[in-house]
């Protein structure tokens, strides 16, 4: 096994990899902006190393300095967590040529995946159902009309390196595309340092089902079933569950094996997420795109198999064949996230940082809080606004529900807004009960699920 690992990220995502190494017997090294000196992953590290002042770009994100911590502290390994590095081919590279472990993919298969222009190409060579669209990127306005006519209005057009919502314009008509190609190039540009684009037909009212897979450098790949991220808000998850209600075990093993198709055409190694569009009609799914790390919602895939994720993945970079095959993975009951971010939904989701007074998660058998929150913490202004995570698991959907709203109503957090009694709305929406969200239902419905939470606030203020 690796020996110590530099945890080149922040935040929950840090204390979670953390917490699996010393599970592993394996040393830390944890990492952290001016901004964070203070912060819990660096109370709890084996050693904490500070790598500059607080904006991203000057710490989390500089590569140099990354390495620079990890070779003097003796670090074999490297986990970069989500988000800042995570999906940089380059970085993974350059920790390969360092002789550092990288805990995640090659920066081949980064790049191979994380091009979604190309990714279709190799998706559809590979038998995963892709979209309609454009072969490869779309290189002026005039290229993306030829498409749009060739596969009908309406259409996205996409990052070839986006994520997170970003780089993205619905395009309804012609008259739409050539003002939203350039906003999305611009886009694109600002936020990856890449604008490339591509265009595909925009499948309607669809859900959002992810497949968690995991490949080892021996040749094994399984799957561990699915998520379904249906509620979100401009392209960003807010609440998941596993296993997604209503697959038949009929699609569900068709979506299993076709991310294991995908993971393959990649020549994929380590954890990773295979995410689809499931239409309307609950029978036919496309490739969307390959997250090339562990994801956000990851937990809720471990509440329902019994199955470490971070652990499997520093096994995978230790040279290590997977401990569980196909076969094992079972799913049992259902499971429930709901992400607790520091803003305020009713100023269009405003980033709100600012000094934590007070913070009180919520307990109880099956329940378990990601978070790296505590009493007089300061959240920075320089980071994402997600400052936890909020899980159960439970036998049934129902019972799953009931417990996610007994949890929502014992977190308290005074000093700054959450979008926690949002979520805690949802939660009783009759869509959401019934498990029909599609990746629209939170954009049709937010007014009127923001205007009881108006209601509700001005009640409590007037007793």
């Amino acid at each position: 096994m690796l020996k110590r690992v530099l945890i080149a990220n922040r935040g929950e995502i840090a204390l979670r990899i953390l917490r699996s190494c010393r599970e592993a017997g394996i040393e830390t090294v944890a990492v952290y902006s001016q901004a964070d000196e203070e912060a819990l992953h660096v109370q709890l590290a084996t050693e904490a190393v500070c790598i500059g002042p607080a904006r991203a770009a000057d710490s989390y994100l500089n590569q140099e300095a990354l390495l620079t911590v990890a070779k003097a502290t003796g670090c074999d390994g490297l986990h970069p967590g989500y988000g800042f590095l995570s999906e940089n081919a380059d970085f993974a590279d350059a920790c390969t040529a360092a002789g550092i472990t990288f805990i995640g993919p090659s920066g081949k298969a980064i790049r191979a995946a994380g091009s979604k222009s190309a990714a279709r190409d190799l998706m559809r060579n590979a038998g995963v159902p892709v979209t309609p669209g454009s072969d490869g990127p779309v290189a002026s306005v005039e290229e993306a009309l030829h498409w749009a006519e060739q596969v009908g209005y309406p259409v996205l057009l996409k990052a070839s390196a986006g994520g997170g919502g970003r780089g993205i314009r619905r395009c309804a008509s012609a008259a739409d595309l050539p003002a939203a190609y350039t906003e999305a190039k611009a886009e694109a540009q600002a936020n990856f340092g890449n604008d490339e684009m591509y265009l595909e037909k925009l499948v309607e009212n669809p859900r959002h089902i992810e497949f968690q897979i995991l490949a080892d450098r021996h040749g094994n790949i399984i799957h561990l079933g699915d998520r379904d991220c249906s509620v979100q808000r401009r392209s960003q998850k807010l609440i998941e569950e596993a296993p997604a209600r209503g697959l038949t075990p009929a699609l569900r093993e068709a979506m299993g094996q076709a991310a294991i198709r995908a993971a393959r055409a990649v020549d994929y190694e380590n954890a990773g997420t295979v995410e689809f569009l499931l239409d309307a009609d609950g029978e036919h799914f496309y490739f969307m795109e390959m997250n090339t790390r562990i994801q956000v919602e990851h937990g809720i895939t471990e509440l329902v198999t019994g199955v470490d994720l971070v652990r499997q993945q520093l096994r995978i970079a230790s040279g290590l064949a997977l401990d569980v095959t196909q076969d094992d993975i079972t799913l049992k009951g259902c499971a429930i996230e709901c992400r607790i971010n520091a803003e305020d939904p009713h100023q269009n989701f405003r980033p709100c940082p600012g000094r934590v007074d007070f913070v009180h998660f919520p307990g109880g058998a099956g329940v378990r809080v990601d978070s790296a929150l505590y009493n007089g913490c300061t959240l920075s202004p320089y980071y994402d606004s997600m400052v936890g995570k909020i899980l159960v698991h439970a036998p049934t959907r129902l019972e799953a529900i009931r417990k996610m709203r007994r949890c929502l109503e014992e977190f308290a957090l005074e000093g700054v807004p959450t979008n926690a009694e949002l979520s805690y709305q949802i939660l009783y929406h009759p869509i959401f009960v019934r498990g029909s969200c599609t990746t629209g239902f939170l954009d049709t419905n937010l007014p009127s699920l923001l205007d009881f939470n108006r209601r509700l606030s001005e009640s409590e203020e007037t007793e």
